[in-house]
């Protein structure tokens, strides 16, 4: 795979044999990134986990105390009086069997997160061709399926994330922006790496955290310690 120049001089500030300590892989991060746009900064975690079975996959939520540098647009499907709370908890839409053409036909995706009270999980069952791929299906772990509207807004409002293993067995996950304080990076890093650990499955045996990496959206991925851990 080629890179452009301006990741190649970011990636000589990288030392590759290096396993660094939170705090200065963070520092380095910072350094590496040299986009015109402000970079999300990413946690990148190999588990020892096998997804495959029920037993070891990893799904849930943590709110970062610095959220995450991005406007987050909530969509919220509920009926009766949880209308009137989602609309004063800010969410951005919400609706029910309306909206299900409106996504299924038309297309319209034009929300980050979808919250749903447990009634309406039938109604947005009929969407899960579609939300599911892309990673928008409400879900009980991670705090999207409830009853407390008001609190599922609010916290994904104040920069709640969901954690996930992928295909790979790979959690992928958002620390913040690079403009963003080194204080800051490390108070999000520290609140999703205490989330995953708690999140162990009982029944993994042998390693849990295989590899962590850290690294902005356009730069080189920085290797970080697992000794701690």
């Amino acid at each position: 795979m080629k890179h452009g120049k301006k990741y190649n001089e970011a990636a000589k500030l990288v030392d590759r044999s290096v396993m660094y300590e939170p705090a200065d892989a963070i520092a380095l991060v910072k350094k590496t990134a040299t986009a015109k746009f402000d970079e999300t900064v990413e946690v990148h975690i190999r588990t020892g986990c096998d997804g495959r079975h029920a037993e070891q996959q990893i799904r849930g939520a943590v709110v970062l105390p610095n959220g995450t540098g991005k406007t987050v647009k909530v969509l919220v499907f509920a009926k009766g009086d949880k209308v009137a709370e989602a609309e004063a908890a800010g969410a951005d839409y919400v609706g029910g069997d309306e909206l299900i053409p409106k996504i299924q036909n038309d297309g319209w995706f034009d929300f980050d997160v979808v919250v749903a009270t447990p009634d309406m999980m039938g109604v947005v069952g009929r969407l899960g061709k579609v939300l599911g791929p892309k990673g928008l299906m409400p879900n009980p772990k991670a705090g999207t399926v409830t009853m407390d509207v008001t609190k599922a807004v609010n916290d994904i409002k104040a920069g709640k994330i969901e954690y996930r293993l992928d295909k790979a067995n790979i959690i992928h996950c958002p620390v913040g922006k690079a403009s963003f304080t080194e204080e800051q990076l490390q108070q999000n890093y520290d609140a999703l790496l205490d989330a995953i650990l708690k999140a162990k499955p009982s029944a993994l045996k042998g390693q849990y955290l295989k590899s962590v990496s850290l690294a902005t959206t356009m730069g080189p991925g920085v290797k970080i310690s697992t000794a701690k851990y």
